[in-house]
């Protein structure tokens, strides 16, 4: 099973170590359908041709080229099958980051930015180049060797890759464009719209009057341009948002009405079909999962 569809499961999951990381190699006809993680998502692209899609951008990457994928945020990549496809995938534990922040550098930042520009592409100077392809190497060899302190190893290095993307992200200019990223403004400010608004109204005749677009139109333009329905984007970030805010301890009901459902029994069956388990059952792996990483964590004291 390739790595990525391994990824759609995990999005109903948890990454219960500090990251994991994953050096793959591909040369196949690979269909991925859009999905999301609970994690925050590094790609370092090395070779092949593909373009990658994230919430209505597409990046047509060149080699070391690194997209920081947000958690909850939409992707996909398309992949040219005449072409080896290699890359360098890091899940991150957020928690991790959050944990070595001193109050004044929050290794996050990269991923905030990102979030806050709309754009996940970051791309090395020849400078930069040969110091982040040996932190990755020594890295990779960290991640199978098991002498003393290669854990310690291993998290250092990453911590060291993730600092150097922070500065890399803080460097950039905000207003500089890539030709290398596609976009439609529209689709930019529509998608902006619906996730500060996902507890509104955000019906057809709603956001064809905001935008001044007709339904037909505003319709084709969204699948063209995301390959989401309009209607299944705004239930699938309705459904995450519901998902985040019963993680912060929201009840149900809370969760329901402020991720923008107006029918619970239309909520209830939604959160089953997209996560597998009732919004209860749900509730009750959280917690069983907050147990164990307790535990877990006693266990990295210890």
């Amino acid at each position: 099973m390739e790595i990525e569809n391994k990824a759609i499961y995990f999005k109903r999951g948890y990454l219960l170590k500090n990251f994991e990381l994953f050096h793959l190699r591909d040369k196949k006809n690979m269909q991925f359908e859009f999905h999301y993680h609970d994690f925050n998502k590094i790609i370092i692209f090395i070779s092949g041709k593909v373009t990658y899609l994230i919430e209505g951008k597409a990046y047509q990457l060149k080699p070391w080229d690194i997209l920081l994928v947000n958690s909850n945020e939409i992707h996909k990549p398309l992949i040219d099958a005449g072409e080896t496809y290699e890359r360098l995938v890091i899940w991150v534990n957020s928690s991790f980051l959050m944990n070595q922040d001193n109050g004044k550098n929050t290794l996050l930042t990269c991923f905030a930015l990102a979030t806050q520009r709309k754009m996940n592409l970051l791309r090395l100077t020849p400078e930069l180049l040969p110091i982040i392809k040996n932190i990755l190497s020594e890295l990779e060899d960290t991640n199978i060797n098991q002498e003393f302190g290669s854990r310690i190893l291993k998290n250092s290095l990453f911590l060291q890759f993730i600092v150097y993307l922070n500065r890399i992200s803080l460097g950039i200019e905000n207003d500089k464009e890539q030709p290398d990223i596609q976009y439609d403004k529209t689709i930019a400010r529509i998608l902006h719209y619906v996730n500060e608004n996902l507890s509104e109204d955000l019906s057809m005749d709603k956001l064809s009057s905001v935008f001044f677009l007709s339904k037909y139109y505003l319709m084709h333009k969204f699948k063209q341009h995301t390959g989401y329905t309009l209607h299944n984007y705004i239930l699938q970030k309705r459904l995450i948002a519901a998902n985040a805010l019963i993680k912060e301890g929201k009840s149900l009901t809370t969760a329901c009405t402020e991720s923008g459902f107006s029918d619970y029994s239309n909520f209830l069956r939604a959160f089953k079909k997209m996560f597998g388990l009732s919004p209860k059952k749900h509730v009750q792996l959280l917690l069983e999962q907050e147990k164990i990483n307790k535990h877990n964590g006693r266990n990295l004291v210890l």
